[in-house]
């Protein structure tokens, strides 16, 4: 296919001899190299022995060599967009947060639209728009924390908003290197800017440690903690999980679950079934690149959080998902919180905390739009709204009922374990087949049923709570109070 050549061709050899497109192995290439630059970027280009400004730059430079190398004559599209935000940062002033929102997420729709439209449903699985999606993550982020430090009171903030904001504007090569670094460009995952920058500064590490109290045990060493144990656990982790995704895809292959012959001769159950193991057979590839990603980022000594309740190191602070939180997850609150971890924090620091009303809603809808414009995106996260709601209500109201016996809170966990799986699969069915008719076809397979009980359930806690008398408020209790 034509759009298989824009990036480099070299490893055409490689491609045909594994069966894997051209696009995923160079992808695999640049990753490879970025695990053995971070290694050497943390050794032979610490804090201690470099200044700021060279490791700014070289994060930048190989960064920009990864977007070339991987999508040719395409990558033009990221540096338009990260210098345009830039002149918007140095230019505006109250309503530079608005501006670069409306930039970045006017162009990554550009962008996005423009693809479809070319390459219809066959785009690449690892084309451009992922760096643009990320570079949008954080070119809105910093918008929003460099507002939070320059335009707003410290009293109309949160604690964390207060934590991460950014009390100066940051200059060229400070920009540059947090939007194109090497270690976030292809996969991210998007950090805030002052983690980024301590951890380029050289006071990511000391920081947090002098959080826990052991500032001093490290001045009188000189010794920090190693990544090494986490990057050797991950790149396992990954390792175990692209052979999964290799095998597993090709046995339970997700557009088996819209064939007609398959949706009009197979029992429901055995089609609900068939759908379980289908989207758990393509999450590996998700927990691949995230995994790996995270450990390409602690072999160069960013993502440091502290020490768990055993005191061993956390490396965990920029991960973007936490595989057994999610396949254990009892509620839908917890399966997202667990997924796409940074996606979720972004989407709460730009939006969730800051929608004056629908904040939900408004999350959700911000979500599709940032994943694209193919129709089954928006089927997913509209789909969503209403499932978190119902989530919300039944826990809230049965599961007080189940936690007095450990016979009754198993019992509980199995069944809301099985409800959220099932819940998911329905849910992320459109995410993956992309288009209407795939999902509509889908959605009567399955007689709409998620649909139809959480819809039921939301509009019935909404009858309850109205039917509730409201408590009387006695006239005389209110002047004794404006008495005081």
């Amino acid at each position: 296919m034509e759009y298989q050549t824009t990036g480099c061709a070299c490893l055409h050899p490689v491609s045909a001899l594994l069966g894997i497109p051209l696009d995923q192995v160079n992808f695999l290439a640049c990753q490879l190299f970025a695990l053995a630059a971070a290694f050497w970027f943390r050794l032979y280009l610490s804090p201690r022995r470099t200044n700021p400004a060279i490791r700014h730059a070289v994060a930048t430079l190989l960064g920009v060599a990864f977007v070339v190398f991987c999508f040719g004559w395409y990558s033009v599209h990221i540096f338009i967009l990260v210098f345009s935000s830039y002149l918007i940062m140095i230019q505006a002033t109250t309503n530079l947060h608005r501006y670069s929102m409306i930039m970045a997420m006017g162009y990554l729709t550009i962008c996005q639209a423009s693809r479809a439209i070319i390459f219809s449903y066959g785009i690449l699985s690892t084309d451009f728009s992922g760096p643009l999606m990320i570079i949008t993550q954080k070119i809105t982020t910093l918008g929003f924390q460099v507002h939070d430090g320059m335009y707003r009171k410290s009293e109309e903030l949160t604690a964390e908003q207060r934590r991460v904001a950014v009390h100066s504007k940051p200059s060229l090569i400070e920009y540059l290197s947090y939007q194109l670094s090497f270690l976030t460009i292809l996969v991210g995952p998007c950090s805030n800017y002052k983690d980024y920058m301590e951890f380029i500064e050289g006071h990511h590490v000391r920081r947090r440690l002098a959080q826990a109290n052991c500032k001093k045990s490290v001045e009188d060493n000189g010794l920090e903690p190693s990544p090494k144990r986490a990057v050797v656990h991950k790149l396992f982790v990954s390792i175990v999980c692209l052979v999964l995704f290799l095998t597993l895809t090709k046995t339970f292959p997700i557009a088996y679950n819209t064939d007609v012959h398959f949706v009009s001769e197979a029992p429901f159950l055995y089609r609900l079934i068939y759908a379980f193991f289908s989207v758990q057979a393509a999450r590996p590839k998700f927990y691949f690149a995230w995994t790996f990603a995270d450990a390409i980022n602690n072999a160069a000594g960013y993502g440091f959080s502290g020490f768990d309740e055993n005191g061993k190191a956390s490396w965990d602070l920029i991960s973007n998902l936490n595989i057994l939180g999610i396949e254990t997850a009892t509620s839908f609150k917890t399966f997202i919180d667990n997924w796409n971890i940074q996606t979720g924090v972004w989407l709460k620091c730009v939006c969730y905390d800051r929608a004056p009303c629908y904040r939900t809603a408004l999350t959700f809808i911000l979500s599709a739009l940032w994943h694209g414009v193919y129709p089954g995106y928006y089927f997913t996260f509209i789909t969503g709204i209403p499932i978190t709601m119902a989530a919300r209500i039944v826990r809230r109201n049965f599961r007080p009922y189940f936690v007095s016996s450990p016979v009754l809170k198993f019992g509980y966990d199995v069944t809301t374990w099985a409800a959220t799986q099932l819940s998911i699969t329905y849910t992320v069915m459109p995410f993956l087949v992309l288009a209407v008719e795939p999902t509509v076809r889908f959605y009567r397979s399955m007689y709409f049923h998620i649909h139809v009980i959480s819809i039921a359930i939301v509009i019935t806690a909404a009858a309850v709570g109205r039917a509730k008398p409201r408590p009387r408020q006695e006239h005389h209790s209110n002047n004794n109070v404006k008495a005081k």
